[in-house]
């Protein structure tokens, strides 16, 4: 029987060095995440608040925001840190709050998030379309048409997101102003509709990113193609960057990475934190497979919880040396 049951209450086991609660670098210290209104985004996420209470922070609920909302913020104290910052896609939005200035930024969270156009397989072999500027001609392009305008409709980018701007840019760049519709909205919706059409056996257009369950529903290569643009062509603080590949193929947008950004002042004052976000790492296919479950109908709190619970599971090895990096950072 423990003698000592509130010495044992008090002692985390963190890989094999014993660190008392009350010694925990985040002790009495409240952690305020945001981000955005993609419920996908949760599982990254509420990661980084899982290793951060591990550190001894009591972390809130995120808070869910457009993402300039999340960079002002952010900037100004308001939340601590966004685990969802797309770069080169939220430059200018990062820029506009304050950049390096106001943001702690370190290590890569994700590498090789994707972008791009779509349309069904059927459709690109059948007309011999692998160019997103083959939609200059009107009848091309009206294979694409749902509403009877005559013109193709993409399901495009939510506004805020930073992708409409770089859609908008491209379909002016490449002459489709005329030709082609980007349908914005609620992108969730939209690319239900879409994917009802591909089962209909109905040509589609689309835009998608990875990670995200898409691509895991209508498969690139067996259900559906990227297609490529004639040039890079990109706005604001991105309209400089080659989006063309080492091999010569070009789908218009260059890889992104995904970082985990915080207040830059607060990230001074809480090295265990700041030394948290720049070493952990989420692979991009865990991601798109934990997308899909929520697609799939695994998409409550609890489920989501219950993921990131299995994901650490399954990685505790990597789980504990984050932490144990992130404690020796603060001696």
């Amino acid at each position: 029987m423990n003698k000592f049951p509130l010495l044992a209450a008090v002692l985390t086991i963190t890989g094999s060095s014993y660190v008392a609660a009350a010694d925990l670098p985040g002790k009495g210290i409240t952690v305020q995440p945001v981000q955005s209104t993609i419920a996908e985004e949760s599982f990254q996420t509420l990661l980084v608040g899982r290793a951060l209470e591990k550190l001894g922070y009591t972390v809130a609920d995120p808070g869910e925001v457009d993402y300039n909302v999340a960079y002002t913020s952010v900037a100004a104290g308001d939340a601590t840190f966004t685990a969802a910052n797309w770069q080169p896609l939220h430059d200018d939005m990062y820029n506009a709050a304050g950049a390096d200035h106001k943001f702690y930024r370190q290590g890569v969270y994700v590498q090789g998030a994707a972008q791009g156009y779509l349309i069904d397989k059927k459709t690109a072999e059948q007309y011999h379309i692998t160019r997103i500027d083959q939609l200059k001609d009107p009848k091309l392009a009206k294979l694409f048409d749902t509403n009877g305008d005559g013109k193709a409709d993409l399901t495009g980018c939510t506004p805020g997101w930073g992708c409409e701007t770089v859609i908008d840019h491209q379909i002016q760049a490449y002459g489709l102003s005329n030709t082609v519709e980007h349908n914005q909205g609620n992108y969730s919706a939209m690319i239900a509709d879409t994917i009802t059409r591909y089962k209909e056996g109905k040509p589609v257009l689309y835009y998608t990113w990875t990670p995200y369950w898409v691509s895991n529903v209508l498969k690139p290569g067996k259900d559906v193609v990227w297609l490529q643009v004639p040039f890079s062509a990109m706005p604001g603080a991105q309209k400089n960057l080659e989006t063309k590949l080492p091999d010569g193929r070009n789908y218009g947008f260059p890889v992104n990475n995904m970082y985990i950004v915080a207040n830059k002042a607060w990230a001074e004052k809480n090295p265990a934190a700041a030394r948290l976000f720049a070493e952990m790492k989420l692979p991009l296919a865990d991601i798109n497979a934990q997308n899909l479950r929520m697609h799939e109908g695994q998409a409550s709190q609890a489920d989501i919880n219950a993921q990131v619970d299995g994901w650490i599971h399954a990685h505790q090895a990597l789980f504990d040396g984050w932490i144990r990096q992130a404690l020796a950072a603060a001696h």
